[in-house]
């Protein structure tokens, strides 16, 4: 990969980190992606993204819809062309998963 590629890759995941970062967990006023909940964002050839996540708990009673809230808000993003969403469960979720402002935002530092 070139140095070129390597920046445009760099620069859209920046957009799509900031698009995440418009999808909430319905149950914790918090972005999935602070929760923690991303576990993977993969460019791919043709502008196809890769994204693996989870949930906080596997019952989430919203898990569909928060797939397609994924895939509406990063199809946005320039560049991107198509959204594969994944839901995994391995690694577990678990809070040590947030970043250190949603932990103190939640009162757990």
């Amino acid at each position: 990969m070139t140095s070129t590629e390597l920046a445009d890759n760099e620069t859209l995941i920046v957009g799509i980190v900031a698009a995440l970062r418009t999808v909430h967990d319905p149950e914790i006023p918090v972005n999935i992606y602070d929760l923690g909940l991303i576990y993977r964002i993969a460019p791919k050839d043709g502008g196809l993204i890769e994204i693996d996540m989870t949930l906080t708990a596997p019952g989430c009673p919203v898990a569909g819809e928060m797939l397609s809230w994924v895939e509406k808000a990063v199809i946005e993003v320039n560049g991107v062309t198509e959204v594969a969403v994944q839901l995994v469960f391995d690694p577990p979720w678990d809070s040590s998963r947030m970043s250190d402002d949603v932990k103190l935002e939640l009162g757990l530092l």
